[in-house]
């Protein structure tokens, strides 16, 4: 019973994240519009977009690391697909560019799928070339996505211990520098102290 429920909770998650994965949106004529997400290291990232037909009007596509290394372009982008495995955790950029046009140009609709990791993966391909059944195609498919899962809670708790080691090195910081601080304005009182007496005592106000 536990592993039935433990199979459609997998399958309704994986669901929900084939939904969320396309979208669509408006280019107006002479505008510019990207998608960004974080993607971790060696996962395959596939997309797939679609865009209205706009007489006299060029439309260009560019996917992007965050270090501007260009890892797809299209000049002119109609319809199309795109794949490529990530070589580090890095925040990837799709972008739409469309040209200003002379004669006023009109508004595009874009249609864009875009996958990656388990989502990202043909299992029926799998399936064909290992000689899976379905049921064992989507035992491998729940299984992925179960690792996908485990790998992002390791990295959320690598991050989160990474910000922790961060804010004890600053606050260890912050108090060396309150103490030195208080060190320096009681040296500051104090040298004060004596250069105000010896300027009564040379003024005679005291002995």
């Amino acid at each position: 019973m536990k592993s039935l429920i433990f199979s459609l909770l997998c399958l309704v998650i994986c669901d929900v994240i084939l939904l969320v994965s396309s979208l669509s949106f408006t280019l107006p004529s002479g505008s510019r519009k990207c998608l960004k997400e974080d993607v971790h290291k060696d996962v395959l990232v596939t997309g797939e977009y679609k865009l209205s037909e706009a007489p006299h009007q060029k439309t260009h596509l560019k996917v992007t690391e965050s270090t501007g290394h260009v890892l797809y372009s299209k000049d002119d982008a109609t319809k199309g697909k795109f794949a490529f495995t990530t070589d580090d955790y890095e925040m990837y950029e799709v972008c739409f560019e469309s040209e200003a046009s002379t004669s006023g140009g009109s508004d595009r609709e874009i249609f864009v799928n875009i996958k990656h990791g388990v989502e990202a993966k043909n299992y029926e391909d799998l399936g064909k070339a290992e000689k899976l059944k379905p049921m064992e195609i989507e035992l491998k498919r729940m299984e992925d996505l179960a690792d996908a899962i485990v790998n992002d809670f390791a990295y959320m708790r690598q991050r989160e211990q990474e910000m922790r080691d961060t804010n004890e090195s600053t606050n260890s910081r912050v108090l060396y520098f309150s103490v030195f601080s208080i060190l320096c304005l009681f040296g500051l009182a104090t040298w004060q102290l004596f250069y105000l007496r010896r300027f009564f005592i040379a003024k005679k106000l005291i002995e």
